[in-house]
């Protein structure tokens, strides 16, 4: 199994890094070996007090901030409050395979959470933003099929994993589309994106299994992938390697992607759709009321 030592996250000193949902799982174990790194991390977490309890075990400098991204309110409330310069942000916080149901905002509720909070949030942060954002995306981007005409599964039936892999397809095509934004614009920014691979967290919480698929799921993830720290290697990878250029995607070098060494892989040739990528972003923005307006290349 892959040791989270077997990769060297570098100096971080003098960085801010913001992290959603860093209260645990991947999210936790990230925030925790920047902090160690010397970067001063701000866990960005819809539950503070758990926020609290995760900054407590993190030895460094860290801040707890609330946000939900299930919420354009409260993603909005975070961006105006956050007053300092922002090395990297990364888009974390995630649900997975959950039953149906609508945010406050009226968006499926995986969309929002996954990739409508993370766009917005990070449109809004732009212009603080001095390195480079990273997105989370998922193996499952595979299964995800960006249906521009009912993002919100209004006309569909609804599919807990169709839903699912669209949210992670959009998170990655974010990433893509962001970083042919900067480019255009002569931009020193950079959009990167991850995977963990396989990796054991509380993400299928929310799921709502019986108690023997959730006991052959547990023994799957431990026999075939890895704990949360060495899952959130590819996160590391991607938020902090120097010369790593935009548009990479980082997730664990070992078979089916499940475990292993952090390094660049490939993603479904969808992804790539340059057309869907604007016409998706053009969508995003109106669903959010939100504009991507990538900083002049004098300005970061």
């Amino acid at each position: 199994m892959t040791s989270a030592s077997s990769f060297a996250v570098p100096d971080q000193t003098g960085r801010t890094v913001v992290v959603t949902g860093a209260n645990s799982g991947v999210g936790f174990e990230a925030s925790r070996r920047l902090a160690a790194a010397g970067a001063h991390v701000v866990l960005a977490c819809r539950d503070v007090e758990r926020g609290r309890r995760a900054a407590e075990r993190i030895d460094g400098s860290t801040e707890v901030r609330e946000i939900d991204t299930a919420s354009l309110a409260s993603v909005r409330a975070f961006a105006e409050a956050f007053d300092r310069p922002l090395d990297v942000l990364i888009n974390n916080a995630g649900i997975m395979a959950v039953d149906e149901a609508r945010s406050a905002d009226g968006f499926e509720l995986q969309l929002a959470t996954n990739y409508l909070g993370a766009f917005a949030l990070t449109a809004l942060l732009l212009d603080r933003l001095g390195d480079r954002v990273v997105m989370l995306s998922s193996q499952a981007h595979r299964i995800g099929r960006i249906a521009l005409d009912d993002l919100n599964w209004r006309r569909r039936r609804y599919s807990r994993w169709g839903a699912y892999g669209q949210s992670k397809l959009a998170d990655l095509m974010l990433a893509y589309d962001l970083q042919h934004r900067f480019s255009a614009a002569g931009s020193r920014l950079r959009a990167v994106a991850a995977h963990p691979g396989t990796a054991s967290t509380n993400l299928t919480r929310g799921m709502h299994m019986p108690p023997w698929v959730e006991a052959i799921s547990a023994a799957v993830i431990n026999g075939l992938g890895q704990p949360a720290d060495a899952g959130a290697l590819p996160t590391l990878y991607a938020a902090t390697v120097p010369d790593l250029p935009g548009a990479s995607y980082i997730g664990p070098s070992g078979p089916g992607e499940m475990r292993g060494a952090p390094v660049v892989v490939g993603s479904s040739r969808s992804s790539h759709n340059r057309d869907v990528q604007r016409l998706l972003t053009s969508e995003a923005e109106r669903l959010t009321g939100v504009t991507i307006r990538v900083p002049s290349a004098s300005a970061v």
